[in-house]
């Protein structure tokens, strides 16, 4: 199976705000927590060639995933540590939801006021409905991915801080040694199984449709985008 130009493209368009606004708002909310050093890093930007991660950005143009660069905080400069870093942990899945749920209600104000531009004169999905679908299912998924509480992710933050000192202490220990090795396992074995897209694809496609009013999945395949 060759290289799709136009498959690339897409993913382009549809991850670099997504990964974007989501390190973003790692950053800003840390700034606020007192933590200077997203800003020292540059990281308090929406410029998405701050965030941009080389590896990553080739990921996106030939693998259908991608990735950006990680911000760099310091909890201990937070006003709250344990409160802050949950808040700042949280902060980057939340953005994924919210501009899920604004790419839904575009497809609802365009579907009540130029349904054309939704569908197409044989009732099937444009590139236009077809595109909104793929940022709304990337987001959820996205944001889904992200709280698993393991390795890197933005889930091994939040839980280890819901624990209780004796109990976050010897999370933090696992994580640090098997983190990374426990969410490859995870990631193989999900991919192999189909785990993971119950897991993560179908309850984004399920939140899409429910919030966009059509079938995501369904219009990302009718318009030929994916």
């Amino acid at each position: 199976m060759g290289f799709n130009l136009h498959a690339a493209i897409i993913r382009l368009l549809a991850l670099l705000p997504a990964l974007t606004l989501h390190e973003f708002a790692h950053a800003y909310y840390a700034t606020q927590a007192g933590d200077s050093t997203p800003s020292q890093a540059g990281r308090v930007t929406l410029n998405p060639l701050a965030h941009l991660d080389p590896i990553g950005t080739l990921a996106i143009l030939f693998l259908p995933i991608g990735w950006a660069k990680p911000v760099p905080v310091n909890p201990m400069n937070f006003k709250n540590p344990g409160r802050d870093d949950i808040i700042v942990s949280a902060a980057g899945p939340l953005s994924n939801i919210f501009q899920a749920v604004f790419w839904a209600i575009i497809i609802r104000i365009l579907s009540l006021t130029a349904p054309g531009v939704i569908w197409n004169s044989e009732g099937s999905a444009t590139v236009v409905s077809g595109f909104l679908s793929f940022m709304i299912l990337l987001n959820f998924a996205l944001a889904i991915f992200n709280m698993i509480p393991l390795g890197p992710l933005d889930g091994h933050h939040i839980v280890q801080n819901s624990l209780s000192y004796p109990q976050s202490e010897q999370y933090r220990r696992f994580n640090r040694q098997y983190g990374m090795v426990a969410l490859i396992g995870v990631l193989i074995i999900g991919s192999m199984t189909g785990i993971l897209s119950w897991l993560i694809v179908v309850p984004a496609v399920i939140a899409g449709r429910l919030l966009s009013g059509i079938n995501i999945l369904q219009a990302i395949i009718e318009s030929g985008i994916w």
